[in-house]
C-alpha cells in the first residue's frame, strides 16, 4: 500500500499565501499535519507538489515523504494524480493499492486511514470512508485500478472512476469529523 499525498493545488480561494504553509493552531503547516497523518498510517507515502513549490517540497520530504514535483501543463487536479499514481510505480508498495490524501485535510486521524488502507488490502475495491452518511477522503484504491488512475484527465480526479465502478465501492463507516474537514479559506483554520 501507498499513500499519496496530493499537494499541487492552487489554493485560489485561500487568497495570495500558500495556504498549505499556514499554521494550524498547534503550529503545524496544514500540509505537515496532513502528511504526519498519512505516513502514521501507512510506511510508504509520496506527495506530489507543483515545480515553484520548493517551500513545501522541502517541508514534506523532511518529514520523510518521497516528494517529486508534477511538471504537467494544466495542473488540473487529475494531472497531479495521474502524475502521483505513475511515479508510484517506482515503489514495491503500490502493488497493493493506493490511499489518496489531500494536503488540506489534516484533521483526519491516522486510525481512520489504516482503516482505509486495511480494507483495501483485504479487497479488491475502492474505499470510501463515511462520517454521518456523508462520503469523505483519504480514498482507497486497489492496485487494479491503476491504469485508470494514471490515465485521468480534469479537474474532477478520480471520482469519474468512483462513479464507473460503483458496485465496487465499500463505504467504511467511521466516527471521524475530519474525514469531511478541509481547510479552503482561512476561516476554515478557526475551526
Amino acid at each position: 500500500m501507498i499513500g499519496i499525498l496530493l499537494a499541487a493545488g492552487f489554493s485560489r480561494r485561500f487568497g495570495p499565501s500558500n495556504k498549505l504553509l499556514q499554521p494550524m493552531a498547534d503550529g503545524r503547516p496544514i500540509a505537515l499535519a496532513s502528511a504526519e497523518n498519512l505516513m502514521q498510517a501507512i510506511p510508504t507515502c509520496v506527495a506530489v507538489v507543483r515545480p515553484e513549490n520548493t517551500t513545501l517540497a522541502a517541508l514534506l520530504q523532511q518529514a520523510g515523504l518521497t516528494v517529486f514535483a508534477c511538471k504537467e501543463n494544466k495542473q488540473e487536479m487529475a494531472d497531479s494524480l495521474s502524475a502521483a499514481i505513475r511515479f508510484s510505480a517506482n515503489f514495491e508498495a503500490a502493488n497493493h493499492g493506493f490511499v489518496i490524501a489531500l494536503a488540506d485535510m489534516p484533521y483526519i486521524q491516522p486510525a481512520t486511514i489504516s482503516m482505509v488502507a486495511n480494507r483495501v488490502n483485504s479487497n479488491d475495491s475502492i474505499i470510501i470512508p463515511t462520517y454521518h452518511g456523508q462520503r469523505g477522503h483519504p480514498v482507497g484504491f486497489a492496485a487494479r485500478y491503476r491504469s485508470e488512475l494514471e490515465n485521468l484527465q480534469g479537474d474532477e480526479g478520480a471520482r469519474a472512476i468512483v462513479k464507473r465502478y460503483a458496485d465496487a465501492v465499500c463505504l467504511l463507516p467511521c466516527e471521524d469529523a475530519g474525514i469531511l474537514a478541509d481547510i479552503d479559506t482561512p476561516a476554515d483554520l478557526k475551526r
